[in-house]
């Protein structure tokens, strides 16, 4: 029987929270990296990659540990109804996350319920500048009913449709305990590892040495994870330039479901 994919429930990062980072976080003090040594150009990014907002771990960093050495269920019971309320957004963008969100339904035997009163399971926010994010799986239950489990950093009416349906459909994919896929067991991506560091280190993330090492360089065991082959056109997988690997491998800007993002989603919440 094949072996089932991406890094999903079976895993749980110690926090269990993933982020996209839209701008520099406040809490990294970018004084104290040294990526202004670095000889990389961000010229040298070819159009299109200059400015990718990418999601992150924001779980305390160490970088010493092996991936996932504290780990707990995510995975949803199958046939939940997973409750779902958005605070804020304008009626466009709240029309377009209910739709997207959606999406993962045909596929897995999984309703998003959207309600406008009570305390939902999922809380959604949309606080510009705080970057993109969502608790994974059923993680998103231990947090405080008065906080949110998932943040649209910089959706508004003049976001694209193409991005507005990557981003709504990746943060539902990590509701449904779905980490990223440039972390998967068998990935193996070619890193330009100093190119790497410049990158992701400049803006708009702002990343120390550390959190690149947590966010792009450590995998994910096969022991931790539910998995199938490494696909690099899942919503899950961050794009990468042709510059920040060794071999001009790339991964471009995936907004929609892969064919194996559907076949492994309903394999892990399958339909009768």
């Amino acid at each position: 029987m094949e072996k089932f994919k991406k890094v999903l429930f079976g895993l749980v990062i110690s926090a269990s929270v993933v982020a996209c980072s839209k701008s520099a976080d406040p809490q990294i003090d970018t004084a104290q990296t040294d990526f202004e040594t670095l000889e990389i150009q961000r010229a040298d990014i070819p159009p299109g990659f200059e400015n990718a907002r990418v999601c992150r771990d924001l779980d305390p960093i160490n970088g010493t540990d092996p991936r996932g050495a504290i780990l707990r269920p995510t995975k949803w019971p199958n046939g939940s109804v997973i409750t779902v309320r958005l605070y804020g957004g304008t009626e466009k963008v709240r029309a377009r996350v209910r739709e997207y969100a959606s999406e993962w339904s045909q596929y897995a035997n999984i309703t998003f319920r959207f309600v406008q009163s009570g305390t939902a399971q999922i809380r959604v926010t949309f606080v510009e500048g705080a970057g993109s994010y969502s608790a994974l799986g059923t993680a998103a239950l231990s947090r405080l009913p008065n906080q949110e489990t998932m943040n649209f950093g910089w959706f508004n009416d003049r976001t694209s449709e193409a991005e507005l349906r990557a981003t709504t459909l990746h943060e539902f994919g990590h509701v449904l305990g779905m980490i990223h896929e440039q972390q998967h067991p068998e990935a193996a991506i070619p890193w330009n590892v100093e190119a790497a560091y410049a990158y992701f280190g400049g803006p708009p993330n702002g990343w120390s040495k550390a959190q690149v090492d947590v966010n792009i360089f450590q995998r994910y065991a096969t022991s931790q994870t539910q998995f199938s082959a490494y696909d690099p056109r899942s919503i899950m997988h961050y794009p990468i330039s042709s510059e920040l690997t060794t071999n001009g491998f790339w991964v471009g800007w995936n907004n929609q479901l892969s064919e194996t993002d559907k076949q492994f989603i309903a394999q892990a919440y399958p339909k009768n």
